[in-house]
């Protein structure tokens, strides 16, 4: 069995070129891999007709389904968790709603997973056939992602992919809000292929995936997966106090040898000078316990064991 997780927010106008599309995948699935494909549509609280639209004609399709409506908006990462948590495959994939990804992608994820090499396959974008802005914009995004978050992302960023069950069980121990789905992907390690793929263009209706929403996505990964804003305000703070010394001294000298006549202009330098050093280096050391709790607060596992073998050699 395999399992292909759709999340649906404003999707109104796909829904019939993706049916199309499911009942192609579905048919290829059976010819080349022998194996059965349902598709898990995940209503992410889309305010449009799509769940209308999906209920009325699943029970039509060639493929089997299930179709979880979400009591609202919680996000696409939620859509993919509950999408997950429902699926009955051996191995599961995402695919997005617009088709941008091809649906040929989804069956090179479970061809390459079906050879048991590896238990992850994430696809990454050789080239992307969206409008300038949008390409400039995402490319930027992807870059810092990958400077800041990520080192091992793909340059121009992944979207989805596809895992086995030992994956899939791994994944969803991770109960964490305002995290990174593909920061928990690569946290996880396991045997992880990176799969370029051509991303279409979106040929009905607009993304959802608006700036805001890319910001929130880049602070939530910052803050879930690296500690280096507190790093920065450290350092920040270690350099104040090396400057405050360093001009401090030279001010004091100044004093001692008349080159400064100002009444208490030494003195403010020097204590405006360090004790804001010393602040800023304050705050960087206490951000540097608060992000300690912070990593034992998330409960993610010590360690994931990969392999468990028991050998008796007697």
């Amino acid at each position: 069995m395999l399992s292909l997780i759709i999340p649906i927010f404003k999707n109104e106008l796909n829904i019939p070129p993706l049916i199309i599309a499911l009942n192609s995948l579905y048919i290829d699935c059976k010819k080349n891999l022998d194996a059965e494909l349902e598709v898990v549509f995940v209503i992410d609280g889309s305010p449009d007709k799509s769940y209308e639209l999906l209920k009325n004609c699943l029970n039509k399709q060639v493929f089997p389904s299930q179709l979880l409506l979400l009591s609202r908006n919680f996000g696409a990462f939620a859509a993919v968790r509950a999408g997950l948590a429902a699926s009955k495959g051996d191995y599961c994939s995402v695919m997005a709603a617009d088709l941008q990804e091809p649906p040929e992608l989804v069956l090179q994820f479970f061809t390459t997973l079906i050879s048991k090499d590896y238990d992850v396959a994430v696809g990454y974008r050789l080239n992307r056939s969206d409008p300038l802005f949008s390409r400039i914009f995402s490319t930027i995004f992807w870059r810092l992602y990958k400077s800041l978050v990520i080192k091992d992302l793909p340059y121009n960023g992944v979207d989805v992919f596809a895992c086995n069950r030992a994956f899939k069980q791994a994944l969803l121990k991770l109960e964490e809000s305002h995290t990174s789905l593909i920061g928990l992907i690569y946290w996880l390690g396991f045997r992880r292929i990176e799969i370029p793929y051509s991303r279409k263009q979106r040929e009905i209706g607009i993304s959802s995936w608006s700036l805001q929403k890319k910001i929130k996505y880049m602070l939530d990964s910052l803050f879930a997966f690296t500690d280096l804003p507190i790093k920065f305000l450290l350092f920040l703070g270690t350099l104040g106090v090396t400057t405050s010394i360093i001009f401090g001294l030279v001010v004091l000298f100044g004093k001692i040898f008349g080159d400064i006549q100002i009444p208490g202009y030494t003195a403010t330098i020097l204590t405006v000078m360090f004790f804001g050093g010393i602040n800023t280096l304050g705050i960087g050391i206490i951000g540097n316990y608060t992000w300690r709790a912070y990593e034992n607060t998330k409960i993610r596992p010590s360690a994931v064991v990969f392999s468990h073998e028991i050998i008796n050699n007697k």
